[in-house]
């Protein structure tokens, strides 16, 4: 039996590192009754899944806060400034095998108004607002997909959390 001292229990052994340095954000918009989810396109010259069809997603930088960073990203990203911005209650999470990294991301959701024009960054090529159905078949990540699941079901839904997690 190991004891709390070995080796395995004292943090001598080689773990993966855990952090948590991005943000997700899962912008929408009601057009009429029905919402529509925005998906961003990565560049094709971008050296990390260039052609990928992403949410916001962005670093938190030092001394900011998780929702202060989604809100900047979404800024940055879309030239959008949320309408109402709530927190998701999950975190996505990834292995990195090149850093040995476990990366726990939290997600927001954020509403835009819906004549707003977006101006994309140069970091994504193109943006299409989707219906639910068209975004979830357009996500490849299944954490991603799981985000707009509890998007659509409890945010924009209305469900009681949706109104428990309204940040603003």
């Amino acid at each position: 039996m190991k004891s709390l001292s070995s080796p395995e229990r004292s943090g001598e052994m080689d773990m993966p590192e855990v952090s948590s340095q991005m943000i997700e954000v899962c912008p929408f918009r009601i057009r009429g009754d029905r919402p529509e989810f925005l998906l961003i396109r990565r560049a094709p010259g971008e050296s990390l899944y260039p052609g990928l069809w992403q949410f916001v997603t962005g670093r938190v930088e030092k001394g900011e806060k998780a929702s202060a960073a989604a809100l900047r990203e979404l800024r940055e990203e879309t030239g959008a400034a949320a309408v109402r911005f709530w927190v998701v209650p999950a975190v996505d999470s990834f292995y990195d095998p090149r850093e040995d990294r476990i990366a726990l991301v939290p997600i927001f959701a954020a509403q835009i108004d819906p004549g707003f024009d977006l101006r994309l960054s140069a970091e994504h090529g193109e943006y299409e607002w989707l219906a639910y159905d068209g975004a979830a078949r357009r996500l490849v990540w299944p954490g991603q997909r799981n985000c707009l699941d509890i998007v659509q079901r409890y945010i924009v839904g209305g469900e009681e959390a949706g109104t428990l997690l309204r940040i603003s």
